[in-house]
């Protein structure tokens, strides 16, 4: 595994709770509004189940909460465990940039502007800053290849 896909895991998983997060709230919004019937249709005989519509969104809800905050905390531990390993690297530059781009999500042009560089010198320190990820962290990363590989075969 490349250092770049490695450290772009956190964005990953950061859409990830993005994403459940707003389908929390989408299903918070459908869970306050009061369905209407449609009386211009043929009146049908149903049996109900007896539970308010809402009930099952609020069971939908509760376990949704759940893989949201289980989601946060395999972020947290993730963001911990790279902070302190692109942190393990040797050229200051290095850490400042690595951070600021797989930590914080920052554009490499917002970066340059942040470490008073030009774009171009960022481009090549990313480049450099990232081969010594790589070979810092080599048998760390063929691991973690590795374990995904079995992960993804089961």
């Amino acid at each position: 595994m490349k250092a770049k896909e490695y450290l772009q895991q956190l964005k990953r998983l950061d859409m990830v709770i993005h994403q459940k997060v707003k389908e929390l709230e989408d299903l918070r919004q459908k869970s306050q509004n009061i369905g209407g019937m449609d009386y211009s249709k043929e009146r049908v005989q149903m049996s109900c189940s007896g539970d308010a519509p809402f009930v099952n969104l609020t069971g939908r809800i509760l376990d949704l909460e759940a893989e949201i905050n289980t989601e946060i905390d395999v972020f947290m531990e993730e963001r911990h465990r790279i902070i302190n390993q692109i942190q393990g690297l040797g050229n200051v530059n290095h850490i400042s940039l690595l951070h600021k781009r797989y930590i914080e999500f920052k554009k490499l042009e917002v970066i340059a502007d942040e470490m008073n560089f030009t774009y171009q010198y960022v481009v090549e320190l990313h480049g450099c800053a990232l081969k010594e990820f790589q070979t810092t962290y080599e048998n760390l990363l063929n691991s973690y290849e590795n374990l995904l590989k079995t992960y993804e075969g089961t």
